[in-house]
C-alpha cells in the first residue's frame, strides 16, 4: 500500500480494514518481529524470494521473451540515514552517510524489470565486495525463471573486477561491463586505426556528465582481443572484446565566443564484453544498463524510501520484503493491461491497489462496491478475472 516506515502499517488497523483482512498487527508488533531477524533468517527470506520469482513467471506472462534474450543488471546505491542509531551506517563512495543496497534486476526486450536478488551492506562497503557470490546467486535465479537463451550480465565500472566477471562466465552467461580507464586500456585504444571508427547518432541526446553538455553523436570502435586483469593469476584473467566510444571534447565557453578548435580532442568510454552481437548492437545494448537506475528510483518511491529500523538485520529483511512486493506488483500489472505491464509500481499501486470500495453485508457474505466510472475499471476487472477465475462446475 506504499508504506515506507513501520509506523505507516498502522493504516491497516483503521476504517473497515479489519473486516476484510485478518491477522493485522500493530506497528510495534511488526517492529519487534523485524528486530528478531538474524542473519540466518534474512538468508531464508532471500531463499523465499528466489523461489517465488520463478513461480510468478510460470503462472503469469511476467517475463515474455526470456527464453530468447535476458539481461541481468546489477548496481548499488546508498540509502541515506540520519543520527547515530543505525547499525552499519557509514560513508561510502557517494560521501553520504548511509547503508549500501545492492540490487540485481532481470529484464527482457519485451518485459518490464523485476528484482532477482537484493543485499544490504554496510555503508562503507566497496561496490565489488561480495559481488561474485551475489552474481552467482542472481544468475541461478534468472535461469530458474526460464532464461535459457542468451543471458547478459550488465554492470558499471564499479564491478569491473576479477571476481564478478569470471563468476559470470562459470555459469554460462555473457557479460558487458563498463571498463575503468587505466594505462592498459589507453594503450589498447592507441592501437585502433583511425579508419576503424564508426559514426553513430543517438535518437535522443545523452547528457555528458563530465563536460556538462548534451551530445547527440559519437564514434565507436573495438579491440577484438583485449586481456583484462593481467596483474592477477592466469585463471582470473579474461580475454574479450573492448568496445570504445569516443565523443568530441568541446569547450562550451569557446564555442559561445565563436572560437574554433585548433585540433580535435576526444573523451573515451569503454565497455568490456563477450557479447556475440555486432559492434553497433553490442554498444547500444550496453547503454541500456541504465534500466537498473529506473528500478532503484522506483524502489525509492516505495518501502525503501528509507530504512526504518536501527537494527541492521531488520533493515535487511525490510529490503528483501520490498523486493518481493515489487515483483508481486509487477505480476499484478501484467494481466491488467499492456500499459500496466510496463508501468511503475507507483502507478500500479495508485490505479489497481489503492482502490476505494463500499462494503455491504448480506447472506453472510461481504460485497465490495467499487467506484462508478472508475477510469481503470476494465484493467482492474481483467486483473481480478485472471487472479480469481470462476470455480469449476
Amino acid at each position: 500500500a506504499g508504506a515506507d516506515c513501520i509506523d505507516d502499517m498502522d493504516r491497516l488497523r483503521h476504517g473497515a480494514m479489519d473486516r476484510l483482512f485478518t491477522g493485522v498487527r500493530a506497528p510495534s508488533t511488526l517492529g519487534s518481529f523485524l528486530r528478531a531477524f538474524t542473519h540466518g533468517h534474512v538468508k531464508q527470506l532471500h531463499a523465499a524470494a528466489r523461489r517465488s520469482l520463478p513461480q510468478l513467471a510460470v503462472h503469469t506472462p511476467l517475463l515474455p521473451g526470456a527464453a530468447g534474450v535476458a539481461y541481468l543488471d546489477i548496481d548499488d546505491t546508498i540509502r541515506r540515514t540520519y543520527g547515530y542509531a543505525k547499525q552499519g551506517a557509514g560513508y561510502g563512495y557517494s560521501k553520504v552517510k548511509g547503508l549500501n543496497t545492492l540490487l540485481a534486476v532481470l529484464s527482457t526486450p519485451l518485459a518490464a524489470p523485476v528484482i532477482a536478488a537484493t543485499q544490504l551492506r554496510k555503508g562503507a562497503t566497496g561496490s565489488v565486495r561480495g559481488a561474485a557470490s551475489f552474481v552467482a546467486e542472481a544468475l541461478r535465479t534468472v535461469r530458474a525463471c526460464g532464461a535459457g537463451g542468451l543471458l547478459v550480465l550488465r554492470a558499471d565500472s564499479a564491478f569491473y573486477a576479477s571476481e564478478a566477471i569470471p563468476a559470470c562466465r562459470s555459469l554460462g552467461a555473457r557479460f558487458s561491463v563498463t571498463a575503468r580507464m587505466n594505462a592498459s586500456i589507453k594503450r589498447a585504444i592507441a592501437t585502433i586505426d583511425e579508419d576503424a571508427w564508426t559514426a553513430i547518432r543517438y535518437p535522443k541526446a545523452v547528457w555528458e556528465e563530465e563536460s556538462k553538455f548534451w551530445i547527440s553523436d559519437a564514434e565507436i570502435a573495438e579491440v577484438p582481443d583485449y586481456t583484462a586483469f593481467t596483474s592477477k593469476p592466469k585463471k582470473q584473467q579474461v580475454t574479450a572484446r573492448l568496445l570504445v566510444r569516443r565523443v568530441k571534447r568541446l569547450n562550451p565557453d569557446a564555442q559561445a565566443q565563436g572560437q574554433g578548435e585548433l585540433f580535435t580532442t576526444n573523451r573515451y568510454h569503454c565497455a568490456f564484453t563477450d557479447s556475440p552481437l555486432t559492434l553497433v548492437d553490442a554498444e547500444k545494448d550496453h547503454r541500456r544498463h541504465t534500466i537498473v537506475e529506473q528500478v532503484i528510483a522506483d524502489m525509492k518511491g516505495g518501502p525503501p524510501a528509507h530504512l526504518p529500523s536501527g537494527d541492521f538485520q531488520a533493515n535487511a529483511a525490510w529490503l528483501a520484503l520490498a523486493a518481493i512486493t515489487h515483483n508481486l506488483m509487477r505480476t499484478l500489472g501484467t494481466p491488467a493491461s499492456t500499459f500496466h505491464a510496463r508501468a511503475t509500481t507507483a502507478t500500479i499501486r495508485g490505479q489497481l491497489i489503492d482502490v476505494p470500495a463500499r462494503i455491504a453485508r448480506g447472506a453472510r457474505r461481504l460485497t465490495l462496491h467499487l467506484p462508478r466510472n472508475w477510469p481503470w475499471q476494465d484493467a482492474w476487472q481483467q486483473m481480478f478475472a485472471v487472479l480469481h477465475p470462476p470455480p469449476r462446475v
